[in-house]
């Protein structure tokens, strides 16, 4: 007697939303199908491993459509490279070897692309066999087309036909990597399909398991970002319900909530960067709407990396005191002022001038970036104090009083062996910018210009761009007397991204930019505290090196447990606060 198969759709609908309140949003992880012979594919085992991680699959076909690439990159979470045919080493400058098996050009030609995009957006990227070469490849390193031909030594069989779902020989993980983090074990056994390998690692990548015969089994970035590659197939074992290889997915997952986590609350609040120096570029013909890699803030990399709104400041390097340098050094602030302005003016579609905190939020709104003005070195304004005013009147939100050097305001943090304080002129300077309505700038101030300053302004100050001493000793640095101090006061300290000024023994890392914002929050309290990266200065750490990282630090401080209204704080509110009451103070 024949079985009658029935389907209430209903009944299975109701049963879903029933649940539908207790469901919790689980990431898009974009999987790369296999492509071949006309028609698209995807093993099982990969939409599978990343379901039981806790992820959403989606497969990525290989269309040229640039414009909804980058759509489709804007939705997901992570992404998963899958496995498949060769690459075409054409695409590496390379001419085919003997050992070449089939290619894809259309596949290859979509995957370097995306790659690249997603590593400009810092989306976490997890790639298996295939595709760990092809994220290699897309970021700068180099592959061996057929390791039995071109490894040194003679190489274990790593193209074998047994079944995948077992493991064929070992590899070993180096114990201070992220993998051995992830699975635990120096020594992991591993299935093995492939004749193609990863020669060199890109920069910013580091080998961190091979085989016994010395072929390259894993690499993972060095710059604390969340890319991770492997030779081997892990997703087979899920399909004999072995459960060994699920740790990687597992990261994968846990990187792609974090980043989504990311994603949104940069949605929610405002990320202002209140110190960049990109006006110091102008004079090599930059190309602000473009991803200019002569420069670390562009409209580019602010929208890879979420930014809405950076201070751009007119520097002035400290030179002669005479009447004529002084002269010139106006007219060089202004002159930079005017390239701000004509920069943003030739980008109006997408960005323009902030003056007040309620221009930043319109125009986030409206879907602009915005830039804000400022001064670095009040040497910008000579001897004359209306131009303090002038200045205000064109957008000016604050002035630092000096830079590397003293001048007719005040003695600097460095080169100021007289230890100078604030001048008789430089009072007037200091009260001439609270009637106006500009901040009064500490950073690159000397010890005893900085507690002068606190007593003559009467309005709080702020450090655009400076760290704690007590972390390095640095001159620049802010002794934790001084972060005590103008929290008193009621201002703000942004922590500097110069890694001189985060650590003098190794080059610095995203991590020590977090560990002084930590140390200046426990010292002054979350509500004075804030970022200055001070790029296209000497600003840019590995892990946060331009604009298009910059939501790596809001991952970060997601990680180490700062709330959602602590990272609206860090992130601009607490700098913006003083530029209101500033603002609201002025006679003008």
């Amino acid at each position: 007697m024949a079985t009658t198969f029935s389907f209430d759709l209903k009944a299975e609908y109701d049963t879903l939303h029933s649940r539908f309140p207790n469901h919790k949003e689980a990431p898009l992880i974009g999987i790369t199908g296999n492509f071949s012979d006309g028609n698209l594919s995807l093993a099982q085992g990969y939409y599978q491993s990343v379901i039981r991680a806790g992820g959403v699959p989606l497969i990525i076909p290989p269309y040229e459509d640039t414009d909804l690439l980058i759509n489709t990159l804007d939705t997901l979470d992570g992404i998963l490279l899958s496995g498949g045919g060769d690459i075409n080493p054409l695409f590496l400058g390379e001419e085919p070897s003997q050992g070449l098996h089939s290619v894809n050009p259309y596949r290859d030609r979509q995957e370097l692309m995306l790659v690249r995009l997603a590593a400009n957006r810092q989306i976490p990227i997890l790639g298996i066999c295939r595709g760990i070469q092809i994220m290699n490849a897309a970021l700068g390193g180099s592959l061996c087309q057929d390791i039995y031909t071109e490894a040194d030594g003679t190489p274990l069989k790593h193209s074998q036909e047994m079944d995948r779902a077992f493991a064929s020989h070992t590899i070993n993980i180096a114990k201070d990597s992220l993998l051995y983090r992830i699975m635990r074990t120096e020594k992991l056994p591993v299935n093995s399909f492939h004749h193609q390998a990863v020669k060199a690692p890109a920069p910013g990548f580091r080998i961190s398991a091979t085989a016994p015969d010395g072929i390259i089994e894993a690499i993972e970035s060095t710059e604390h970002k969340s890319m991770l590659g492997v030779q081997w197939h892990p997703e087979c074992f899920i399909l004999n319900h072995d459960r060994c290889m699920m740790p990687l997915f597992g990261w994968l997952i846990k990187e792609a909530r974090s980043f989504h986590a990311a994603k949104h609350i940069h949605e929610r609040l405002l990320t202002l960067d209140t110190h960049c120096d990109t006006p110091m570029f102008f004079e090599q013909h930059i190309h602000f709407a473009a991803r200019d890699p002569r420069i670390k803030v562009d409209l580019h990399k602010m929208t890879e990396g979420r930014q809405d709104a950076a201070i751009m400041v007119a520097y002035l390097p400290q030179k002669e005191r005479t009447e004529e340098a002084l002269l010139a050094a106006t007219a060089k602030a202004d002159q930079l002022l005017d390239e701000i302005e004509k920069m943003v003016a030739m980008n109006c579609t997408a960005a323009d001038i902030a003056y007040t905190p309620a221009d930043l939020y319109r125009l986030k709104r409206e879907g602009k970036k915005a830039i804000m003005l400022g001064i670095e070195n009040g040497y910008a304004i000579g001897h004359d104090l209306s131009n303090v005013e002038r200045f205000r009147k064109r957008g000016i939100v604050y002035m630092t009083l000096c830079h590397n050097g003293n001048n007719d305001i005040c003695g600097s943090a460095r080169y100021n062996d007289e230890n100078l304080g604030v001048s008789e002129f430089g009072e007037q300077v200091i009260k001439e910018m609270n009637r106006v309505g500009m901040m009064v700038d500490l950073s690159h101030a000397g010890e005893r210009t900085f507690y002068e300053t606190l007593e003559i302004s009467s309005l709080p100050p702020v450090c655009s761009h400076s760290s704690c001493r007590s972390l390095c000793d640095h001159p620049r640095n802010l002794t934790d007397e001084q972060l005590k101090a103008i929290a008193g006061k009621g201002g703000v300290v942004q922590i500097c991204l110069y890694g001189g000024f985060l650590r003098s023994d190794r080059p610095a890392t995203i991590c020590d930019a977090i560990e002084h914002l930590h140390h200046a929050v426990n010292i002054m309290g979350i509500d004075h505290v804030g970022i200055g990266t001070d790029f296209d200065g000497d600003g840019g750490i590995i892990g946060c090196n331009d604009s298009s990282e910059l939501i790596n630090f809001t991952r970060h401080l997601l990680m180490e447990r700062y709330s959602e209204q602590d990272i609206r704080k860090i992130w601009g509110g607490n700098f913006l606060r003083v530029m209101e009451k500033t603002q609201q103070q002025s006679s003008l």
